[in-house]
């Protein structure tokens, strides 16, 4: 039997942190702290974690209007993917 020696390199990352100010309704407020609170987390990481989630969904959103747009400016041509009907295994036979 070899030696595997597995080396490990550590990186530290420093993410700079800002602190911001905003104006949300007392409603908006109070459930933002309920939300926390159940998710075991403070306001500041539980608003960062939906800004960061709502970035993501905005992200996908662009990248799906792009694919759209691109059917829309070259739509499929019949028979263009007719070649792969055989390399799909729909378990039928």
């Amino acid at each position: 039997m070899g030696l595997c020696i597995t080396m490990m390199m550590w990186i530290t990352v420093h993410i700079i942190m800002k602190t911001v100010q905003m104006t949300i309704d007392e409603r908006l407020l109070n459930a933002v702290d309920a939300a926390a609170r159940k998710q075991g987390a403070s306001r500041s990481e539980f608003t960062r974690r939906a800004l960061q989630e709502a970035l993501e969904a905005l992200r996908i959103k662009e990248l799906e209007r792009r694919h759209r747009d691109g059917y829309r400016r070259k739509p499929v041509r019949k028979g263009e993917f007719d070649v792969w009907e055989r390399e799909q295994a729909w378990g039928e036979e």
